[in-house]
């Protein structure tokens, strides 16, 4: 599991809850704003000082820890859940975008007979007790911020050995706990699935539009049309539809019919996304406080890495050298 890692974002929660206790300075320095990943190695690590060091019942540790969870520790898939008009939708958000938090094993959501399994192999390696109950505990209740209700899981299934006590797992989970299972899992009520989101957060991706929209109005004029289709593809770009046939449906058009004014502005769909996309991208890399695993999934990337190759074929540039030299 060399090569496997979480976001800081996530592991910033850690020094949140140590600093509750009075104990900020106890685990050494917390990951640095230009840091965007932890290797899995140092978040165990960190996780095990902390149990130690922490109060309260070690067997539990986990499960307080994650009582402290905010959409700000998924950094811009957080927020980007939060702001989905349900449950479900925040959920599908997270799965497309899971490895820019927890890059471990592959995540699978599929619907069940009850309403919705998401579910983790081992593929990759068994991480330890300690690194999915927090994981998995974090997650719940992730649903409950993003819901303000108390959802509760209808199983869960964990694939470390059993606890000599039970008892607290199936308190914070709300159902039937089991462990030794060849998988970790998690079932959701479909029910649940339909609840709406509290949306406080939007108000952060409402900035970024807004951020990004005014970019598009100051970049060398352009014809009226294809400046409606810029700012019709920011919105798409984020949520990751960047097709030909996602921007046709926005614009309410059909695919053929864009392509065709596409072709009398002299623009390819490929070109206006690319275009679109790098403006957006210098935009934010001069702004320090986004990171850059989150410039990548604001720019519908699923993966840094795809980012950072598209990106050196703008510009010939890497995009942190591009920020030291611009930002």
């Amino acid at each position: 599991m060399d090569d496997t890692r979480v976001a800081a974002s996530y592991v910033r929660l850690l020094f949140e809850h140590m600093a509750a206790l009075g104990r900020a300075d106890a685990l050494g320095t917390p990951p640095a704003p230009t840091e965007p990943f932890v290797a899995l190695r140092r978040w165990q690590s960190l996780l095990e000082r902390a149990r130690e060091l922490d109060p309260g019942p070690r067997a539990t540790f986990a499960l307080r820890l994650a009582r402290g969870i905010a959409p700000r520790h998924f950094g811009i898939v957080g927020f980007a859940a939060l702001a989905c008009g349900t449950l479900a939708e925040a959920l599908q958000r997270l799965e497309r975008h899971h490895r820019a938090v927890y890059d471990v094993n592959l995540a699978q959501v599929r619907p069940c007979a009850e309403g919705l399994c998401i579910e983790w192999g081992v593929e990759r390696g068994r991480p330890g007790a300690l690194v999915d109950e927090t994981a998995i505990a974090a997650l719940l209740q992730l649903t409950r911020e993003f819901t303000g209700r108390p959802v509760r899981a209808l199983a869960v299934d964990f694939v470390n050995p059993r606890p000599a006590d039970v008892r607290p797992y199936e308190d914070f989970f709300g159902g039937t706990v089991r462990f030794g299972r060849p998988c970790t899992r998690v079932v959701l009520a479909a029910r649940d699935l339909e609840l709406p989101l509290r949306g406080a957060d939007a108000a952060l991706l409402a900035l970024l539009d807004d951020q990004a929209e005014r970019l598009l109005r100051e970049v060398a004029a352009v014809s009226e049309p294809v400046g409606v289709w810029r700012q019709a593809l920011v919105g798409l770009i984020r949520s990751g539809r960047t097709q030909l046939a996602d921007l046709a449906q926005a614009l309410q058009m059909s695919p053929r019919s864009l392509q065709r004014r596409l072709a009398q502005q002299g623009h390819s769909f490929q070109t206006l996304l690319g275009q679109t996309r790098q403006q957006l991208a210098e935009a934010w890399l001069r702004d320090a406080s986004v990171e850059l695993a989150e410039v990548a999934l604001l720019l519908g990337y699923s993966e840094q890495s795809a980012f950072t190759r598209a990106f050196r074929q703008w510009t010939g540039q890497a995009p942190l050298q591009w920020r030291r030299e611009h930002g």
